[in-house]
């Protein structure tokens, strides 16, 4: 599903009087909400849903595929999702 389809099934489910202009800033305070509070606590907890939570890697050394020479790799941060039991039961 792409944003533009999240955008018209949220417009569905607010109702015919809603604008796919209003769909779409509710999907952007939500998705920019998610980003803050991960930048702020480093964990979003959506009961239901799932966890947001940022996680830190270390340095490490990689492998060149091309050359197979190693390369060092610099410490960097990501964020991992995991999926609650309620959104793993749709499957």
């Amino acid at each position: 599903m792409k944003k533009s389809e999240l955008i018209e099934e949220i417009k569905k489910q607010l109702g015919e009087n809603q604008s796919k202009v209003n769909a779409e800033k509710a999907l952007n305070a939500v998705i920019e909400s998610i980003k803050i509070g991960i930048k702020k606590d480093e964990i979003v907890q959506l009961v239901g849903f799932g966890t947001f939570k940022k996680v830190h890697r270390s340095a490490r050394i990689g492998i060149n595929p091309q050359t197979k020479e190693p390369i060092n790799i610099k410490p960097s941060q990501s964020v991992h999702f995991k999926a609650s039991a309620n959104l793993k039961s749709i499957f």
